[in-house]
């Protein structure tokens, strides 16, 4: 009867239904419907004066429902049943128009949602409303916070490539001068995180002593309200700036109000109806459009002054200076040591030494190194950054496993000196016309001093370099047949080294009028006998 009584009252005073519904709040449709009866009665506006007590009896008289009691217990009665449950709902934070949805969908409640709003500021005391109410923050030291988050800015299509993309904008604003940098990206993965960080405290000139973030996985591993633990990257970044990590609760965007109100008039004021040719071009308009446009303008919450005003008044100084080295944008990330000794980096396989076969290793990757730490944090590897591909140090295998593989032509030359000149001397020929495509003979030749000794080996050799025939076959034979002694007068010594009687030695092997077909098969005949043997007969 009240809000009716004070629409009389305005339209009695002579006042347009634009006005009143502007004035009050009322749409002008329900304006007219308790306008109508007085209109029907005869009033109009100027008329003589009508008295409080006298505008309640006319409404009472057109309007009974407003002055009947008895319908309104009968609306509130549906709300009267579920208040425990109803006052538990605002201590959650939810709002007035959700929980009438809510007594309508699952509760069977009539009753409309003004109605509902009534009995809320007639029956629910204030203890109620308490959690919801929102509490002024303090105005702020200079220099001490600034306010860190993401927003979805919505799709771009590169021009290049015809490509759609999702935009994302990192915001951070310090919270005492509302000082503002934007920058725009296509990812949130962990680098854009720290190099928007980076780009931002070199816009400010200097570095806030607090960071105040979301709980997210590119800032925080474990959220937690006394002990977060802090993502590696983003903990590194931290360290050398000597900034303060001071993660908000969870689901508590009132933590950080100056960059969660701010978000919207990004969208609106940089991002919407605006077209750009490369994401370079979006970054670069968004600090243009940071210095000319948001730290330019007036803010009520600073007394008229803009942010920019304030920041080089007051804040600028306050701040931590940049440190003289540059930060060195990192990434870090765990993975296992597979069976083949190597981790896997973004496209590039690394190794890692064979004792950490099946263990996570933590690793370190920046634009020109690949740093790999154990489980103790110990460093463990050391590569050069490559962009894809397998990367390997071969001391990072078991040395049984790379003996051969390791025996590169310096290191065949270098065995057969140590073993003497004829040795040196074979192991060059070999060398001297496309080494690699016989270092496998060269191989062999030295592994042959592992079975008969260097010093056979070495008499072999010269047997051979004698002979014309520095071949990895020959020097075998000689040393399988124990001929590589050319020695007469050694004891025992025939110059065949023992071998058996069916072996001619070193003289009859080289002899070129030996080396013919019919000697080499010729039967063996008994002087006893003769006859052939069936064998002599067959070859």
């Amino acid at each position: 009867m009240t809000d009716v009584s004070e629409i009389l009252v305005h339209w009695y005073a002579g006042r347009s239904l634009s006005t009143i519904s502007t004035s009050l709040g009322v749409d002008r449709k329900t304006i007219r419907k308790y306008l109508a009866p007085a209109i029907a009665a005869g009033m109009a506006p100027g008329g003589p004066p009508v008295s409080a007590p006298e505008w309640a009896a006319l409404i009472a008289w057109w309007f009974p429902a407003l002055s009947d009691t008895r319908l309104r217990q009968v609306t509130w009665g549906q709300f009267d049943g579920r208040r425990d449950w109803i006052v538990a709902q605002l201590q959650a934070g939810v709002t007035a128009a959700t929980i009438h949805q809510r007594l309508r969908d699952e509760h069977g409640v009539v009753a409309s949602v003004a109605s509902f709003r009534r009995w809320l500021s007639a029956t629910v005391p204030g203890e109620a409303l308490v959690s919801r109410v929102t509490v002024l923050g303090p105005p702020g030291v200079p220099g001490e916070a600034a306010q860190v988050d993401w927003g979805l800015m919505g799709t771009w299509t590169d021009p290049a490539g015809g490509k759609r993309h999702r935009v994302w904008a990192f915001v951070m604003v310090l919270a005492f001068s509302r000082l503002m940098f934007t920058r725009p990206v296509l990812v949130m993965d962990q680098a854009a995180w720290t190099a928007c960080h980076v780009a931002a405290f070199a816009y400010f000139g200097g570095v806030p002593a607090r960071l105040v973030i979301d709980n997210l996985k590119t800032g925080v591993d474990k959220p937690d309200l006394y002990d977060p633990k802090l993502n590696r990257a983003y903990a590194e970044m931290a360290a050398h700036y000597g900034v303060l990590i001071d993660p908000a609760r969870a689901i508590h965007p009132k933590d950080k109000p100056r960059v969660e109100r701010p978000m919207p008039y990004v969208r609106d004021s940089f991002w919407r109806g605006r077209d750009f040719i490369s994401l370079a071009a979006m970054q670069s308009a968004a600090v243009t459009w940071c210095t000319n446009v948001a730290n330019a303008r007036s803010s009520r919450a600073l007394d008229g002054a803009s942010p920019r005003a304030v920041f080089d008044a007051g804040e600028a100084a306050r701040l931590t200076p940049l440190p003289a080295r540059a930060f060195e944008l990192a990434v870090w990330s765990v993975s296992k040591v597979g069976p083949d000794i190597h981790v896997k980096v973004g496209r590039t396989l690394y190794s890692v030494p064979f004792e950490h076969i099946g263990e996570r290793v933590s690793i370190r990757a920046t634009a020109t190194t690949v740093q790999i730490f154990d489980q103790r944090n110990q460093l463990i590897a050391t590569h050069i950054a490559a962009p894809m591909g397998k990367v390997t140090d071969m001391a990072h295998y078991p040395p049984e496993k790379i003996a051969f593989s390791m025996r590169t032509p310096v290191w065949c030359r270098a065995q057969a000196a140590i073993i003497g000149p004829a040795c040196k001397n074979v192991i060059g020929e070999l060398m001297a016309v496309n080494a690699l495509y016989r270092l496998r003979q060269a191989q062999g030749v030295i592994r042959l001093a592992d079975k008969y000794g260097p010093v056979r080996l070495e008499k072999a050799c010269q047997v051979a370099l004698d002979a014309g025939d520095p071949a990895y076959r020959t020097i075998k034979g000689l040393l399988a047949a124990g001929l590589e002694n050319t020695d007469q007068d050694e004891p025992g010594g025939t110059g065949d080294g023992g071998a058996a009687a069916h072996l001619h030695g070193a003289d009859m092997l080289f002899a070129p009028a030996l080396f013919t077909l019919s000697q080499t098969v010729a039967p063996t005949v008994n002087a006893s006998d003769n006859h052939r043997d069936h064998r002599g007969d067959e070859r």
